[in-house]
């Protein structure tokens, strides 16, 4: 995600300037809500995340298969044992009982015999049984461990192509979708859950499997052994599938809340983060402070009740298994003394319902892992199904923006809201001449960001329609439409790498020349021969290591390199002090030139000079004219002048 590779994330920094009074969503970690949280249930999503791992269908196959030949090795090996343990038996007491005794015979046979120990135990056959057991343990080792490894290369590559469809579904999401999403929030779907997802997968599919078939072969063994015995100890089985699933069903919706939780704390750290300088400025402090205890504590409490509550399942487990193998232990005595069964059968058999109960506790163990994987890819399939952009349809008889040069932008009729309860702008018109320079002013909250992204289309127009070059731009390819479109923020955005990187962003194919000429019109080069590197000068995160003025005169040089038929400057001098923001202008000016472009501006001394300004108060036009014009009018524009040099004058 910090790797810049697919245009478009300027546009995410149009997200910042959404005037949220008029209508728009808030800001911060609980401004606007969470996209919504209602929770899948938990098969369906289970289902959906194994799912994911079809196109490892083959490999899947083959750990299935090592799986369960390695089961069946196992649930032999007591079977095995049990013959070696007859051998001994009959061995132990042969010397007092008549040739040929059939087994169930044995007690009475012995009975009131001297029995000399070891007298005909053939410990030559013996030693043969114990190494076919040992051998046998060794195989179904081996196999595991070659199930694990082929195992974890599916699920990696399972968890990989997640990361990738959530990287490219982000890119095909509006606007909108990341107003409504605080950053941390988006962010912990990105990573967090991800990860969990991948540790929950690694830790879970290998031992769920390896439990259900040792289930059923452990079963069937016992059956072949002795039905009634199988009987006693499969008894404890729905006596723990019942307990399992009453604590199960009680804590999913703790670990749900678990990770929305620690998505709300992401945000506000992120959030306290990003603006800490201001946080110690104005002395809130211990407001942030406070606010993260509230966080804090409350995903302590769910994430307590969480743990807590699916703990339950190990002990109970536990319990059951132990009072089953005491019942087990104390029938297949009394089956021995009768003559039913034989004493290595009963030996084999003491360890099956240990095998078959483990599987069981096993399961149970990881139920809380299983919980937590499933709630995280909840929240990461709710981000996979959030609505996307609309594509557009070709245009009968060409290519999507074909024709689309001259920048002439005409707004017919246009209304919009972000809350249909709460109109924003209604039946606006307004026509941008090609090569004109649009200055729009207003209040915050008037809709200026709204109108340059209803250009954009990061929002669509509820009624009218907006025209460029004559063309419907809802006709056209938001790809093509933005590449038409150079855009410079009040908030920089620049990536980790090199200078002349970050300048061809928008032109990867741009040449070292085309660099060069871009960075002169729009005054890099001044400051770019004062580094020791020059333009292979590495930028650090966020640009730490250049000034605001550096920052802002590159997004400037990028701009320029795309050579866009239609410019936005949205308060692209707002953050910087006067003496660079003469040069920024002068940067500007360069970039403008034959260009039409749309100026947001807080200062309204740097528009004097546009060819036209609109005047925008609650999603509507009140004023539109020249500098001069609007002066004379006397009217909203003209209130706005004079304040801001009134307040300059006294300052």
């Amino acid at each position: 995600m910090s790797t810049p590779t697919t245009p478009g994330k300027q546009g995410f920094a149009a997200t910042e300037r959404i005037e949220a009074p008029a209508g728009g969503p808030g800001r911060g970690p609980m401004g606007g809500g969470m996209v919504g949280q209602k929770a899948m249930s938990f098969g369906p999503s289970a289902r959906r995340l194994v799912g994911r791992m079809r196109p490892e269908r083959a490999l899947a196959s083959l750990v299935v298969a090592l799986v369960v030949v390695s089961v069946l090795l196992m649930s032999i090996g007591p079977r095995l044992l049990g013959h070696a343990t007859d051998l001994v038996f009959r061995g132990f007491v042969g010397s007092r009982t008549p040739v040929g005794t059939p087994d169930d015979q044995l007690p009475e046979a012995v009975q009131g015999q001297g029995v000399v120990p070891g007298q005909g135990v053939d410990f030559g056959a013996v030693g043969e049984w114990l190494l076919l057991v040992l051998a046998v343990y060794a195989a179904a080792s081996a196999l595991s461990w070659l199930a694990g490894f082929v195992l974890n290369g599916v699920v990696q590559r399972t968890v990989r192509r997640m990361r990738s469809d959530v990287e490219d579904k982000i890119h095909r999401l509006p606007l909108g979708y990341f107003d409504r999403s605080p950053r941390g929030e988006l962010l912990s779907r990105v990573t967090n859950d991800i990860d969990n997802i991948s540790q929950t997968l690694q830790q879970t599919m290998s031992q769920l499997l390896q439990s259900l078939l040792t289930v059923l072969a452990v079963l069937a063994m016992m059956i072949w052994i002795s039905p009634l015995l199988a009987l006693v100890a499969v008894l404890s089985v729905p006596v723990s599938l019942m307990a399992t699933r009453a604590i199960m069903k009680r804590s999913q919706g703790q670990f749900v809340a678990q990770w929305r939780t620690t998505g709300r704390l992401n945000a506000h750290i992120e959030e306290a983060f990003s603006g800490h300088a201001l946080v110690k400025v104005y002395g809130r402090t211990d407001e942030v402070e406070r606010t993260f205890a509230e966080h804090n504590d409350a995903l302590y409490d769910v994430s307590f009740k969480a743990q807590f509550i699916s703990g339950l399942v190990m002990p109970t487990m536990m319990f059951i298994g132990n009072l089953n193998y005491v019942v087990v232990a104390v029938v297949g005595a009394l089956r021995i003394s009768s003559g039913a069964v034989t004493l290595g059968e009963v030996q084999a058999f003491v360890q099956y319902p240990r095998q078959f109960t483990q599987p069981l506790t096993t399961v149970a163990s990881m139920a809380n892992l299983l919980q937590s994987g499933v709630a995280s890819a909840e929240r990461v399939f709710e981000l996979l199904d959030a609505d996307e952009e609309p594509l557009a349809e070709v245009p009968a008889g060409g290519r999507l923006g074909a024709g689309v040069t001259r920048g002439e932008v005409s707004f017919e009729h246009v209304s919009f809201s972000y809350d249909p309860t709460r109109p924003l702008i209604e039946d606006l018109s307004l026509v941008a001449r090609p090569g004109q320079t649009v200055a729009i002013v207003g209040p915050t909250g008037a809709g200026k960001t709204t109108l340059v992204n209803l250009v954009m289309r990061f929002y669509d127009v509820d009624a009218g329609r907006i025209l460029l070059d004559g063309v419907d731009t809802a006709t056209l390819s938001r790809q093509e439409l933005r590449a038409q479109v150079g855009m410079v923020l009040q908030d920089t955005w620049l990536f980790e790498g090199t200078i002349r990187d970050n300048i061809a962003y928008g032109r990867p194919d741009a040449t070292d020349e085309q660099v060069l000429e871009a960075a002169r019109a729009t005054y890099v080069d001044r400051f770019v021969h004062s580094l020791p590197d020059g333009y292979e000068t590495i930028v650090d995160e966020d640009g730490a290591n250049l000034s605001a003025g550096e920052r802002q005169l590159l997004t400037i040089a990028r701009a320029f390199l795309t050579d866009p038929a239609l410019l936005i400057l949205d308060e692209a001098t707002s953050s910087v002090d006067t003496r660079t923001e003469l040069l920024l202008q002068h940067a500007m000016a360069a970039l403008r030139t034959d260009r039409t472009s749309f100026v947001i501006a807080h200062r309204l001394s740097t528009i004097r000079d546009a060819d036209l300004i609109l005047v925008m108060e609650d999603g509507a036009i009140v004023e539109q004219g020249t500098h001069s014009s609007l002066l004379t009018a006397d009217g909203a524009y003209a209130a706005l002048y004079r304040s801001q040099f009134t307040a300059a004058a006294d300052a």
